[in-house]
């Protein structure tokens, strides 16, 4: 029998599959505590250079001191010597050369009435240095890129469970290095090993709770992650509130992985991967064991399996470059990491940007059901860079309209991101999936690498960024069109299953079928069954 059968026959959505769902979502809440963190940990207040003097030093007044050491409005100057005859009444004007300037030579003096410290202040990322900011948050995004790499290759030959076990810990270990680190090189290397156990994280999760879905609930159950990470946007803006302090923050948000790394050992192995790899005994356990959790023994205890392993080639990840989630990615945080850019409280934006994700993720779960997913991530792409190109047109002094598109924006990226998820693992078999979703993944990650980068290219033309974000969607979203549908599809198990499906315009091929009619090579066969093996797939 198919492979999405055989979850039908031990209890299809039963009890097992909602506790591994529920365990896999749990660590979700927490995901955007990492991705968005920098929003709050690198927030650059109000600033001006340090003062030679103190007040009580000179006996004169605070802000009498202060305007007659630094100009007015000026945050990387200060004067050479103290210009005592701006105390006049009419001091501004008695001078008709501006006094000569020099750098905070002494360092800088922050606003901490909103966040009492953060990376900039702790470690002075302003003025000729505010460059490193950017930099930091793109460090960390490489080391997403790189667990892409790295982790969607190792889980195709170690497996799932073990790989996000993994990731659990180096995830709460590097995230708490992080909160102690003593200079900025320190905390970028510790913040790109917590970029890595990112990548690793997403990965198995999305692979783990796939393959052990039934084909008509995989939608629905993509579509409960993705509300778990929207749900944990608003857990960032809340605790990010409570805490206002940097360290503790990034402390807050690290030490949970801990207890999900403690209760992975009780997730399940793939069992998918398990015969493809030619486990097909410890695979035929884990069956049983689901087919007991979800209240069928008996009908566990008939199960056996018979394997021919299949072979597999990387030539098959080619014809299907991933360029939309390079450029759902690269709009995605170019957006979501420049929330004071919009002039509104960031805590406010920080949950309006959250909450625009629940009618969006909505919307396009029923596309994705009822129309299809290249559709959906076509549209969502398009609709996206339009109404960031929309942005450039408005004046600045519109702020609720420029924030309004900003966040429409932001909600078609986020059913895009609601898509991806589940069609990239669904256009590949399972016997490269992980390799094939890592490749993808390493495509997202250029995107959010560049996005921040792409961000200084407005201090020479202040549209340039925003051109670009809205222009990358809107390219990608076209070239989506030419994606196989995967709706009312099974997963495919063999390369081979999938070439002999679609050709490469994305249309099923005259030898494809729907469904689970074509199957791959592994097999499986009641034992009060027919005496031949029938094929496995999903």
């Amino acid at each position: 029998m198919a492979f999405a059968d055989l979850l039908e026959h031990v209890g299809g959505m039963g009890r097992f599959q909602v506790a591994s769902v529920v365990l896999l979502a749990l660590p979700v809440l927490m995901m955007a505590s990492h991705n968005l963190l920098q929003n709050f940990t690198a927030a650059t207040s109000d600033h001006r250079c340090r003062l030679r003097w103190e007040a009580n030093a000179t006996g004169l007044d605070p802000q009498d001191l202060l305007r007659v050491s630094v100009p007015r409005g000026e945050q990387c100057r200060r004067f050479v010597t103290p210009q005592w005859w701006l105390l006049e009444a009419n001091g501004s004007a008695t001078n008709t050369t501006w006094p000569e300037t020099e750098p905070c030579r002494d360092g800088w003096t922050y606003d901490r009435s909103v966040f009492t410290s953060t990376i900039v202040s702790e470690w002075d990322l302003v003025c000729s240095s505010r460059g490193l900011k950017q930099l930091a948050q793109s460090l960390y995004m490489a080391g997403v890129l790189v667990g892409g790499i790295v982790f969607g290759g190792l889980s195709d030959r170690f497996g799932r469970r073990s790989l996000l076990t993994w990731c659990y810990l180096q995830m709460g270990a590097m995230g708490t290095c992080s909160s102690f680190a003593p200079t900025f090189t320190i905390y970028c290397l510790f913040r790109f090993l917590t970029g890595m156990a990112f990548s690793g994280i997403v990965l198995n999760s999305v692979s783990l709770s796939l393959e052990w879905m039934p084909t008509r609930t995989r939608a629905l159950v993509g579509t409960f992650m993705g509300y778990c990470y929207t749900l944990g946007q608003f857990l960032l803006a809340g605790v990010s509130y409570a805490v206002p302090a940097w360290r503790w923050l990034q402390l807050t948000v690290s030490l949970p992985f801990f207890c999900f790394f403690l209760y992975s050992w009780w997730l399940t192995e793939s069992a998918r991967w398990l015969v493809m790899v030619g486990k097909s005994q410890r695979a035929l356990k884990e069956l049983r064991k689901v087919a007991r959790i979800n209240g069928k023994k008996e009908e566990g205890d008939k199960l056996d399996i018979d394997v021919k392993g299949p072979g597999w080639s990387l030539g098959y990840l080619a014809p299907h470059p991933p360029s939309f989630r390079f450029s759902t990615s690269f709009a995605y945080y170019g957006l979501a990491m420049d929330l004071q850019n919009f002039d509104f409280n960031i805590y406010v934006i920080q949950l309006v940007f959250g909450a625009v994700d629940i009618p969006a993720k909505l919307v396009s779960i029923l596309t994705i059901t009822f129309v299809g997913r290249r559709f959906t991530q076509s549209f969502a792409l398009i609709l996206a860079g339009l109404a960031i190109l929309a942005n450039i047109l408005v004046p600045r002094d519109l702020r609720t309209l420029r924030t309004a598109l900003a966040v429409f924006g932001k909600g078609c990226l986020a059913a895009s991101f609601n898509c991806v998820f589940l069609y990239t693992g669904e256009l590949y078999p399972t016997v490269i999936r992980q390799t094939g979703m890592g490749l993808a993944n390493t495509m997202a990650r250029l995107g959010s690498i560049t996005a921040p980068l792409v961000k200084m290219a407005g201090e020479v033309f202040p549209a340039l960024p925003f051109i670009i974000y809205g222009v990358a969607p809107v390219v990608s979203g076209l070239v989506a069109i030419f994606l196989p549908e995967t709706r009312d599809t099974a997963l495919p198990e063999t390369v081979e299953e999938v070439e002999g499906r679609w050709d490469w315009r994305g249309w099923r091929t005259r030898g494809g079928t729907d469904g689970a009619a074509r199957e791959g090579e592994s097999c499986s066969r009641a034992q009060g069954g027919p005496g031949r093996p029938e094929d496995l797939g999903s």
